[in-house]
């Protein structure tokens, strides 16, 4: 018989230290991207289901938690990812002609975890609605490097690739949604037989460009060999232009970030429709940060508009970076003593923490980092530093 206690796999609890360097996190994640313009919505838990799937493929379908609706029989589902969402509030309630720029911070649930990772995810993101440019794409890359380098993420590499490529390579050939499912699969884990073994059929310049496409990671030289290599097609050619424009800007801006491509990395391939990013930071080999650009997403709400963003988990965030995981805080005795009372409720109203040690528990308070302590000096409660 199991604990009453224990929680499902990969569900935990999130303990004092760590809830408030997730806080903090979620605090300065927010006011960078309003520095940016970007508005804050805060879209429900749970819709029905054909609304969150909506554009989305199978992927995000395997990882959405469903249920049916006591009230209306119909089934729900519980999100798994808030970028859909933004798209039906930006299609449907504010309707707005020009751009739109929307954030977000809320829980999302999925039915199995990424790794080693959590089911219950707190997922930030910023997305753009209304412009096609290249200048949004770029705007989103820099939001999300801004707020890695506030949460402290050292050691920045940005890795960019383009959904472009592959439909460029494929583009013409009879395939079906599982085989093409196979051969992304293929080429995301750089499986070299597995490429060989699905693309057995096709013509033999298309099998050229999918064996280039697992060496084409690296540096710049990569875009290089991309044009030697891959089919002078439009899309194609088109997206590696792309790709240069925004490598260049972003070497410009932020001369400490590694930028890479990897035109094999597919995460999200049924999702995105053009240039793509993903950001790796702090010694870790999972992203921190992805994103791209999704126009198709909206169309499904009747109101098809250019679409580019990115998101994070702020619970895998709070694992990097220098921020400190212990809140500055004074130390004060309790009393009933109406000055040192009112020298508490001065402070606390200043913004600053106060923790009033009960009597008998002189020796805790260890989730705090006591700076200073309430002392008595010529009869004034002062703030002393410890």
């Amino acid at each position: 018989m199991s604990s009453a206690w224990l929680l499902p796999e990969h569900i935990a609890d999130v303990l004092p230290s760590q809830a408030r360097r997730i806080e903090d996190l979620r605090r300065l994640l927010l006011d960078r991207a309003r520095g940016y313009g970007f508005e804050l919505v805060m879209p429900p838990l749970l819709e029905h289901l054909e609304s969150l799937l909506s554009g989305t493929g199978q992927a995000l379908d395997l990882k959405t938690f469903k249920l049916v609706d006591q009230l209306s029989g119909r089934t729900l589902g519980l999100r798994a990812d808030s970028t859909p969402q933004a798209a039906r509030i930006d299609a449907h309630l504010l309707n707005h002609v020009g751009v739109t720029r929307l954030c977000y911070c809320g829980p999302v649930l999925h039915t199995l975890p990424d790794g080693l990772g959590s089911r219950e995810p707190l997922q930030f993101g910023a997305e753009i609605f209304g412009h096609a440019g290249l200048e949004a794409d770029l705007e989103v890359q820099e939001l999300a490097l801004d707020v890695l380098h506030a949460a402290g993420v050292g050691d920045v590499v940005i890795d960019l690739a383009d959904a472009r490529v592959l439909r460029g390579v494929l583009a013409g050939l009879p395939i079906d949604a599982q085989h093409l499912h196979d051969v992304v699969s293929m080429l995301s884990h750089k499986d070299a037989a597995g490429v060989e073994a699905l693309s057995a059929g096709f013509p033999e310049e298309s099998r050229r460009a999918l064996r280039s496409l697992l060496r084409l990671y690296g540096g710049d030289d990569v875009l290089v060999a991309a044009r030697r290599e891959l089919p002078a097609r439009a899309p194609i050619m088109s997206a590696l232009d792309d790709l240069q424009w925004l490598a260049t800007h972003l070497q410009r801006v932020h001369p400490k970030v590694r930028v890479g491509f990897d035109l094999s990395d597919m995460s999200g391939y049924a999702y995105y429709s053009g240039p793509r990013f993903a950001i790796y930071g702090g010694g870790s080999s999972e992203a921190l940060a992805r994103g791209g650009r999704y126009d198709e997403v909206g169309a499904v709400f009747g109101r098809s508009r250019p679409a580019v963003g990115f998101s994070l988990d702020l619970k895998a965030l709070a694992e990097f970076g220098a921020l400190s995981s212990k809140g500055k805080a004074v130390r004060a005795p309790w009393g009933e003593d109406a000055a040192l009372r009112e020298t508490v409720r001065r402070l606390r109203a200043s913004g600053q923490t106060v923790v009033c040690i009960l009597p008998g528990h002189e020796h805790e308070g260890q989730e705090f980092d006591f700076d200073r302590e309430l002392a008595l000096i010529d009869d004034q409660w002062v703030p002393r530093a410890l």
